[in-house]
């Protein structure tokens, strides 16, 4: 693949390259301004021109560079709008357990890893998730104590909203056996695993914590994707791992990095070079965790779970950014968290005008509880919903743990997507990795083909929603799409034959029949192989490119 360095990058990510005009031509590229499109012009980092490849013709003398697409497919790079960068490179790097098939299977990955780190000074871990096991409970302290040879050692369930630790670790931690969410023989929850997980995390050094986000970015990359949302904040991370972030994108080439911090100090968020005051600012927590905030008590559990924000605070956060100029945004799951936000969000828009709160595009994070009520409020007040389709791939379906922990018939309900696209409510993708991994062929899929047929959305929607999705999400319409003018973040894919898949079959009959002019995409029919990325390009500068052979 031959590199095009042209352009500078906005935000952070693609540091500015010599400007060169560069023509790519014989592939298909993805752009609705010319649907049979095969050609397209990059310069100064945008998109010049898509069109035809008769009219390509007239470019080739006066670029400086040709490439040959050979069929490649051509798209507009993806955007993960929500990630935990350092983590997920962690996972990456260290300790990932979200392949353990059982309890015995997670402790052996635990010693061999233990003997192989000897001079970490806490042992970090993450994706345990005993619903999978047949064991069906985390493990037992005194296991990982024996396990990891007396070490301190932290292991984040794979929702990261509750994580089981050795005692070397609980003793790095003063008080922590007082504080809400500390049961002992159960896993850490709340006030209790903030604590633990900040003094994990704080005991990664400057290498570990450079090397984590390095490997995640070149991740994403080889990916296609070309711009990363980090969702930080004090109970996730730390203030140097966050800006050392934004900081590392920033001068070396690799996907943009945009930055929300989660505190309610909003004049702190901005200082810290954050697009926005939110992200995962916690409203509640996790289903898998028993933490996410419900209006009627879980199946499995006799409680309502987790709230850590009330209405009240909720509208203050969002009038003070509203005033401030930046967004909100807040982690919100189950259905009462979602009725506070949207209650709180009702009551800024009466303090400074709903007229501001829709403009400034406020975010809610994973949303999944929504009802037909709460839908529609979004709509209403302009809210993004930033979504994972991958949750319900992993936890959907009628014996997954969305119905262990709420009964069938609730978790049918659950990550109704079809029902918000025709509501009008903004979606952006994002994987919440390490959550669930960076995949983005395979999100595209699992809303395409979601476990709750009511639920599902066109390929070429849910495209659109991990695309120009998360470029809306961060309140810019000119990006995220190959037309002229927009900037040129793109990917080359080998695939096989371009389709139109949607969920009536009537629409993608009539998508398919050249008349309509719907541009196609890839089959993404479960079973059948994703796409290959071949190259990823920010502002028109490449930063991966796969290896021959």
């Amino acid at each position: 693949m031959t590199e095009i360095p042209t352009g500078s990058a906005e935000g952070a990510g693609a540091p500015a390259a010599p400007h060169r005009t560069v023509l790519l031509r014989r592939g298909e590229v993805h752009s609705p301004a010319d649907p049979f499109a095969t050609a397209m012009v990059v310069e100064r980092g945008h998109v010049a021109w898509v069109g035809s490849e008769g009219a390509a013709d007239a470019f080739a003398d006066g670029v400086d560079e040709v490439v040959d697409l050979d069929g490649a497919l051509v798209t507009p790079a993806f955007t993960d709008a929500h990630v935990h960068t350092t983590a997920t490179g962690l996972a990456l790097t260290g300790l990932d357990l979200t392949g353990a098939r059982s309890l015995p299977e997670a402790l052996g990955l635990v010693r061999t890893y233990a003997a192989a780190r000897p001079d970490d000074r806490v042992l970090l871990g993450h994706g345990w998730d005993a619903a999978r096991w047949p064991e069906r409970r985390a493990p037992h302290r005194a296991e990982l104590d024996e396990a990891a040879a007396g070490r301190p050692l932290y292991l984040s369930r794979i929702d990261v909203h509750s994580a089981v630790v050795t005692t070397a670790l609980l003793d790095l931690v003063g008080g922590v056996r007082e504080l809400p969410g500390f049961r002992d023989g159960e896993p850490l929850t709340r006030d209790a695993h903030h604590a633990v997980r900040g003094a994990a995390l704080g005991a990664v050094g400057p290498a570990q914590r450079d090397e984590a986000q390095r490997a995640a970015l070149r991740h994403a990359a080889s990916l296609g994707i070309g711009t990363l949302h980090e969702c930080g904040g004090p109970d996730i991370s730390s203030a140097e791992d966050f800006t050392g972030l934004l900081e590392l994108a920033g001068r070396e080439p690799g996907p943009r990095v945009f930055g929300y911090w989660a505190e309610q100090d909003v004049a702190r968020a901005v200082a810290l070079g954050a697009v926005g005051a939110g992200g995962d600012l916690f409203a509640d927590g996790a289903l898998g965790s028993h933490t996410a905030c419900l209006h009627a008590p879980y199946r499995d559990a006799a409680h309502t779970g987790t709230a850590y924000l009330d209405a009240a605070a909720i509208a203050d956060h969002v009038a003070a950014c509203t005033e401030a100029g930046v967004q909100a945004g807040f982690h919100a799951i189950g259905d009462a968290a979602l009725t506070a936000v949207v209650e709180g969000v009702r009551a800024a828009a009466e303090k400074v005008g709903i007229a501001r709160i829709r403009a400034a595009r406020h975010r809610v994070e994973h949303a999944e509880m929504l009802d037909a009520a709460g839908i529609a409020a979004f709509a209403e007040l302009g809210l993004t919903a930033s979504v994972q389709p991958a949750f319900d791939a992993a936890w959907g379906g009628e014996d997954g743990m969305y119905a262990e922990r709420l009964g069938a018939e609730r978790a049918r309900t659950l990550n109704p997507y079809a029902a918000m696209l025709r509501a009008g409510v903004p979606l952006a993708f994002g994987s919440d990795a390490p959550v669930t991994p960076l995949d983005p062929w395979g999100t595209v899929r699992a809303a395409a083909f979601h476990r709750t047929p009511g639920h599902r959305i066109s390929v070429r929607a849910a495209f659109t929603a991990h695309t120009r999705g998360g470029w809306r999400a961060l309140g810019r319409d000119d990006a995220g799409v190959l037309v002229p003018g927009a900037p040129a973040d793109y990917a080359l894919w080998r695939t096989d034959e371009l389709v139109v898949q949607a969920p009536d079959d009537r629409v993608a009959r009539w998508s398919t029949d050249p008349r309509s002019g719907t541009p196609g995409l890839p089959d993404l029919t479960p079973g059948r192989e994703l796409p290959v990325c071949l190259g990823t390009y920010v502002g028109g500068r490449e930063v991966y490119v796969r290896p021959q052979g």
